[in-house]
């Protein structure tokens, strides 16, 4: 089994995500490149927190079989891939996606990729609460399906 260049995790508690930049470089003289991502929780119409179920054992699956594909899509490139779950209040990190390349175009892509990705298949629930005690699940949305079937279309470098 070859392991990838890119880690995947699974956490409760808000990441640094300087400090796990500074990890993945970490003793990398040959890389040109950085790309560091942190989604954030939006507080859409009043959103008074998100709460984000799982399966652990699929869901991190899932995650780091989509870590494994940018890894064979770009050789070059390593990254790391942090995603939260339980209740977050907006404004929290919720997801992190560093890349790091020798050149840039390979790092931003592969980080892009792998937030397509992560939005339409890792198998998160997301439940939406509001002020007043409402609450709803998310339903996926078109415009991050046809952002990752881009990616379908669109040959390995």
């Amino acid at each position: 089994m070859t392991l990838s260049a890119f880690g995947a995790r699974l956490q409760v508690e808000p990441f640094d995500a300087a400090a796990e930049q500074a990890a993945l470089l970490a003793g990398r003289t040959d890389l040109g490149a950085a790309v560091c991502f942190t989604g954030l929780v939006r507080a859409d119409d009043g959103l008074a927190a998100l709460t984000l179920e799982h399966y652990p054992a699929m869901t991190l699956a899932q995650m780091q079989a989509i870590a494994d594909k940018a890894a064979a899509r770009w050789p070059g490139v390593i990254g790391t891939v942090i995603h939260r779950h339980g209740r977050l209040l907006p404004g929290a990190p919720i997801v992190l996606v560093t890349t790091a390349a020798p050149h840039r175009a390979d790092a931003f892509a592969a980080a892009q990729y792998l937030m397509d990705w992560l939005k339409t298949h890792a198998p998160f629930w997301k439940r939406e609460e509001w002020a007043d005690g409402t609450s709803k699940w998310v339903d996926a949305k078109a415009s991050d399906n046809d952002a990752a079937a881009q990616w379908q279309a669109t040959p390995a470098p």
